[in-house]
């Protein structure tokens, strides 16, 4: 997972969002890998089947829990007004809202 510059900035203060961020992080990759590992050695059977979908289950699962902290932490909302400001500054600076 590449970490945009708002990820960054969250990460660096608010230890919830670090946490989420990489048990996020860690079930995409698990889930990548296996069903990597599956594709290569040819036709899966049931039980491999089964686990990639446990393995995308519980990356979902990870995913939602950093988008519900997103939308109930004060202080990552706090973060992303900022950047939002600062963005929308910037772009308005030099005409790339335009399109």
């Amino acid at each position: 997972m590449t970490m945009s510059h708002q990820q960054y900035v969250k990460s660096g203060i608010c230890e919830n969002y670090q946490t989420l961020l990489e048990e996020c992080g860690n079930a995409l990759s698990t889930w990548d890998g296996y069903r990597a590992r599956v594709t290569q050695s040819g036709p899966a059977g049931k039980e491999e089947g089964n686990e990639i979908f446990r393995l995308q289950a519980k990356y979902a699962r990870a995913y939602a829990a950093l988008q519900n902290h997103l939308q109930d932490c004060v202080l990552c909302r706090l973060i992303a007004r900022f950047e939002g400001s600062q963005l929308s500054d910037a772009t308005t600076l030099y005409g790339e809202a335009r399109h």
